[in-house]
């Protein structure tokens, strides 16, 4: 539709990490999210760098974590300093951000047509 999240990034090492990347709108359209993370949980990408950006709609909450929930493992976030989030942008946060990566969630809101 109108909504879009486009996720780019740097990163060294890693071999044949499978990532998935998943996009929504809510029933009544007034919620889109987006979700970029490694099903294995844990990656071992050295990242030096990352950003989601959504177009379309303004960011309501969003959360990095450098390790995703695999089996009875949780999702481990990455600290609040690591990363800064904007109304239309996640991203790494300069001299903060620890290299590591697993998982990135954003639900935005988008914008209503008033009658």
């Amino acid at each position: 539709g109108d909504y879009s999240c486009t996720f780019t990034y740097s990163a060294q090492g890693g071999t044949n990490e499978q990532w998935q990347m998943n996009v929504g709108v809510g029933e009544d359209n007034g919620l889109f999210s987006c979700s970029i993370w490694r099903p294995q949980g844990k990656s071992y990408l050295f990242f030096t760098q990352f950003k989601a950006e959504v177009k379309g709609a303004k960011i309501e909450y969003a959360m990095a974590y450098s390790q995703a929930a695999v089996g009875a493992q949780n999702d481990i976030p990455l600290k609040q300093e690591e990363f800064e989030v904007t109304e239309t942008t996640v991203s790494h946060r300069e001299g903060k951000f620890r290299f590591e990566l697993s998982k990135l969630m954003i639900v935005a809101k988008t914008p209503r047509d008033e009658l």
